[in-house]
């Protein structure tokens, strides 16, 4: 009579080693992990200054290159392109603060009420006081003015 084997850890060499494919496969995905960061680090990927422009849609120009007011053109737009902003506004643009708070002002139709404190890192807006123009940025919290609103593009109206 044959007596069966009862103990709970079978002897079987097949049974206590991973299967082969498995572990070819994590050899293989730390190797192209590892040369992927390498060539990274020897081979940078360097980004274009051009931006890309989908058709339709219009360019902006850097304040940096316009040298003096006069050089400004109706229907250009000037600044951030790259950057969509959710806030927009439209009105005259003039030197000065509300209560202290940015460098110029935005006055728009309604009167006093309806002013904009401006502040911008990208656009020079000293270039566009005293014109109509629509600016686009980024709302601000202030508690001493309305709206303060970050300009990242001005396009001129007139």
């Amino acid at each position: 009579m044959d007596i069966p084997n009862l103990s709970s850890n079978p002897s079987s060499p097949t049974q206590n080693s991973p299967p082969v494919s498995l572990t070819l496969v994590g050899i293989c995905l730390v190797l192209a992990l590892s040369m992927g960061f390498w060539a990274s680090r020897l081979f940078p990927f360097t980004k274009s200054t051009d931006k890309l422009v989908v058709p339709g849609q219009q360019q902006a120009i850097s304040t940096e290159d316009i040298k003096d007011k006069s050089d400004i053109q109706v229907a250009k737009l000037y600044g951030d392109t790259a950057t969509i902003f959710k806030d927009s506004a439209t009105g005259t643009v003039e030197k000065g603060s509300i209560n202290g708070v940015g460098t110029h002002i935005l006055n728009r139709e309604g009167g006093a009420t309806q002013r904009a404190s401006l502040t911008s890192s990208v656009v020079d807006l000293d270039l566009f006081v005293g014109r109509k123009v629509e600016v686009k940025g980024e709302t601000n919290a202030s508690n001493k003015t309305a709206w303060l609103l970050d300009v990242g593009s001005v396009k001129v109206l007139e």
